[in-house]
């Protein structure tokens, strides 16, 4: 009886002994190594007793369970309002990357730009401790947290940021707090340009940046490195335009319902391209004018050739004038480029007015030389005419009227009746000076040089005032 009980006694002993093994015995290798895998991921590394290194403390930046709101402790601060407020205003740095200017437009006044904006300035509610990390970058998702400054571009048309593929906005918070905004923006904004030398111009065309809510007296916007805050792409060229010079400046404005806030300036000249306008509006009109000019050396009786001619070249000048006023501003004041098409147009209708000028005084000489040729008496039949013709005119002009009956040429008749003026009677000297006459030959004579002496006179007067 007592041997039974013994050996029950140890068989409850073995099996207790079997139950603490597998409840509290050694875990499988299997375990084992994903807990290694598991720690090393989080950067926990373990080192044997007394080895020289030591452990490394962890960074809570790249914790996996530390989130941005508790590292930067956005939930204990209220960023409705700017850093430092009550205090002095808070200065916010800015620089610009210019990466195209795209448009210039003269019918609408204004320019379209794409650029870099950048934006500094401390934030010591966003101060992190940090062993290894520089800096924390977030999109466009963080800046619904905290306080951005508010910039705006003051005479804007159109703006946007770009979103392609994500939202082009980028944030960046020092361990210090000082912040980094940067987003890559287009914007149409005016230009108010002076026309008057058009197409010998120089344009001058700026974009602001302010501050919309901030006075001076709550944010200082500055050019964060002066003239060196404004870097533009080498890349950038415009098919009209030669750009001379970016440059930036700091102004005050002033608003009286609000205050005097700083606005930033970038600016850039511009000097047009006078090529393009030259091939298609200077010569074409240079060679109008001297087209009219033909006219002087055709025969004046060729009023078929002389008048389609100058009609053309009326017209043409009348559609080049058209064309360029198509392409531009309906401004108030004459441009350049109206005063050279304006007096090319003149010197073309000057030369119609000339042939109808020929032709008028061509038509009255010929009726007045009618008029006398019917006054000399008629020597056709007679045995004797120049008892005749001695007997009215006298001996000194009997020469004369006899070869004015016989003479053609019309330059030959004019001088007959010049002698006829200066030598006949009462009756035959009064027509004769009647039809003493300008010579309708030397109009044609003058005017091909007149025409274009005066012409080149203009063009070298018109190009030393506007070039």
């Amino acid at each position: 009886m007592q041997m039974e009980t013994l050996l029950l006694l140890c068989m409850c002993a073995l099996v207790a002994a079997g139950r603490s093994d597998r409840r509290g015995g050694r875990r499988p290798a299997t375990y084992d190594r994903s807990r290694q895998r598991t720690e090393s991921e989080k950067g926990v590394t373990s080192y044997k007793s007394g080895s020289p290194i030591r452990r490394r403390s962890p960074d809570m930046t790249k914790s996996r369970t530390m989130k941005s709101e508790q590292i930067l402790r956005i939930r204990e601060h209220d960023f409705t309002m700017r850093p430092g407020f009550g205090g002095p205003p808070i200065p916010v740095g800015v620089d610009v990357q210019v990466e195209s200017l795209d448009t210039i437009s003269e019918v609408d006044m204004d320019f379209t730009m794409t650029l870099y904006l950048r934006h500094y300035w401390k934030d010591e509610r966003l101060a992190f401790p940090s062993t290894n990390n520089q800096s924390l970058t977030f999109d466009s998702r963080f800046l619904k947290k905290i306080w951005v400054p508010d910039m705006f571009f003051v005479h804007s048309k159109r703006s946007f940021i770009h979103d392609t593929t994500t939202d082009n906005v980028m944030l960046r918070v020092f361990p210090d707090g000082n912040v980094l905004y940067s987003l890559r923006v287009t914007v149409t904004a005016m230009c108010n340009m002076d026309l008057s030398h058009f197409p010998l111009d120089t344009q001058t065309c700026s974009l602001e940046i302010e501050s919309y809510a901030y006075t001076d007296e709550d944010l200082m916007l500055y050019w964060k490195k002066g003239n060196d805050s404004l870097r533009t792409d080498d890349k950038i060229s415009l098919s009209q335009f030669l750009i001379q010079k970016f440059h930036t400046t700091t102004k005050l404005a002033f608003y009286s319902s609000t205050g005097w806030y700083n606005r930033l300036y970038i600016s850039f000249t511009l000097r047009r391209h006078i090529f393009f306008f030259l091939l298609q509006t200077y010569f074409p009109a240079t060679l109008m004018v001297m087209l009219s000019w033909v006219s002087f050396w055709i025969d004046r009786r060729a009023v078929p050739a002389r008048v389609p001619l100058g009609i053309t070249t009326v017209l043409t000048m009348s559609t080049i004038i058209t064309g360029v006023n198509a392409s531009m501003p309906k401004v108030s004041y004459i441009k350049a480029i109206d005063i050279y098409l304006w007096v090319s147009f003149v010197f073309v209708f000057l030369s119609v007015i000339e042939y109808a000028a020929v032709n008028y005084l061509t038509t009255m000489q010929e009726r007045r030389e009618r008029t006398l040729r019917d006054g000399l008496p008629c020597t056709c039949g007679l045995a004797h005419p120049d008892q005749v013709m001695a007997s009215r005119y006298g001996s000194m002009d009997m020469s004369a009227a006899r070869s004015y009956s016989t003479a053609e040429d019309g330059d030959t008749r004019e001088r007959i009746l010049v002698q006829l003026a200066l030598g006949g009677d009462g009756r035959t000297a009064s027509l004769a000076k009647s039809a003493l006459w300008i010579d309708t030959h030397s109009i044609d004579k003058y005017s091909r040089m007149v025409f274009p002496g005066a012409y080149a006179l203009f063009n070298m007067i018109y190009w030393s005032v506007y070039s």
